[in-house]
């Protein structure tokens, strides 16, 4: 299945969980996450489904004033 997490492609060789696919990725709590534009609740971060196609975005929160 082909995904694109923050722009990059990324060919997975078997389902995942999107925190699965995520992690895999690099990626450093906190973080949220959007797929497809629509932001994913914390709580579903496991069990949401992948769709071939789907674009991630990972979203840091920023400190600053």
């Amino acid at each position: 299945m082909n995904i694109i997490i923050n722009g990059q492609p990324i060919e997975l060789p078997q389902t995942q969980s999107l925190i699965q696919v995520v992690e895999n990725f690099g990626a450093v709590k906190p973080f949220a996450l959007a797929v497809n534009g629509q932001f994913i609740p914390k709580s579903q971060h496991l069990v949401y489904e992948l769709n071939e196609g789907d674009a991630i975005d990972i979203l840091s929160p920023v400190q600053g004033g």
